[in-house]
């Protein structure tokens, strides 16, 4: 039984931060529950702006799949009615340096509706209706690489409430940005500098066993060595590969089959949590000599613990459940088709 471990301090070189697993602070890893359902707020009979026929209720549209469909349509992305960032900004200049700490918050924020039906969330569409909602984060993205401005976007899912969802109609959101974020510059810095000392990118370099979840054509599904939350997965591509941008059909296509298992998993051994997604890419202006060693992912985390004053204050997370325990649990978790 993992309780009857060590507490162990891992470092991980993908973000460059220490976590610190203590097993003997949990229960077994088969016995973590979510506290909360997140679908609990969902009413199978509630009609939202996000529904098909609410259209008009809704921000304006960016496009949808298919693009000729009406009320058929399968996705579509929108203008964020509520933008972290505005649009209609002049874009910064963002290179002086001096006093000047404050630049105009232009950018996009907008909002992918990964289905028409209220009550169905993601790991209920079938792997190609993901590799759709898939797509669209792709076209967006090749979209916004149109804007010499924008220098980042992040994409991410926030399912249930306690998770950060304001609406639990199931959707995504992207923003784009006319800076690199700390978070990524730190996690592009942390990964040159493994590979300086090695030669080798720092996630093309997992290759343990007893962290992998499953194994596809093009992914892998992955427990990271130095996971900072219970559960984590990581979905990153065999092959290296910098920007989720360079996504074709064929990889969607596998990626969408990956991610539903993985989603499935985690509900079934877990009881549907609150969980945030996130797409990790290099910059959209990203220099040759970072491609070797940027290397894109998606991390999913579900929110089965809290965050207090030793993780805000040092920056090091405490993780209840060794990444070998999750994995093996997670791989044994059984689906049906």
């Amino acid at each position: 039984m993992a309780t009857s471990r060590s507490p162990e301090i891992r470092k991980d070189a993908v973000h460059n931060r220490w976590v610190i697993f203590s097993p003997a602070r949990a229960r077994r890893p088969s016995d973590f529950k979510s506290k909360t359902d997140a679908a609990s707020d969902a009413n199978p009979h509630t009609a939202c702006p996000f529904c098909a026929g609410h259209e008009h209720e809704c921000a304006p549209e960016i496009f949808r799949f298919p693009p000729e469909s009406t009320l058929d349509w399968k996705v579509r992305v929108i203008q964020n009615l509520y933008p972290a960032l505005s649009r209609d900004l002049d874009p910064p200049d963002v290179q002086c340096g001096g006093a000047q700490l404050a630049v105009a918050g232009f950018g996009f924020h907008d909002v992918v509706i990964e289905s028409p039906a209220h009550p169905i969330h993601l790991n209920h569409l079938s792997p190609p209706q993901i590799a759709d909602v898939l797509l669209a984060y792709k076209k967006r993205i090749d979209q916004l690489r149109g804007f010499d401005s924008i220098k980042y976007v992040q994409v991410f899912k926030n399912h249930g409430a306690t998770a950060g969802a304001s609406m639990s109609h199931s959707h995504s959101q992207i923003l784009a940005l006319p800076i690199i974020p700390p978070a990524a510059s730190a996690r592009i810095q942390s990964m040159k500098e493994h590979f300086e000392q090695t030669g080798e990118c720092a996630i093309c370099q997992v290759k343990q066993q007893d962290l992998l979840i499953h194994e596809s054509n093009h992914f892998k599904s992955i427990v990271p060595f130095a996971a900072t939350f219970p559960f984590e997965i990581w979905i990153i591509p065999r092959r290296h590969s910098s920007h989720f941008h360079d996504l074709d059909r064929e990889m969607a296509d596998d990626l969408g089959g990956v991610l539903k298992l993985m989603l499935v998993k985690m509900c079934v051994q877990l009881q549907n949590p609150p969980y945030n997604m996130m797409v990790h890419s290099a910059p959209l202006g990203a220099e040759s000599t970072q491609l070797p060693f940027s290397h894109w992912f998606i991390q999913i985390v579900p929110q089965l613990t809290v965050v207090g004053g030793f993780e805000l204050g040092t920056g090091c997370y405490i993780n209840p459940v060794l990444p070998e325990d999750a994995a093996k649990v997670l791989r044994e978790v059984s689906v049906q088709d």
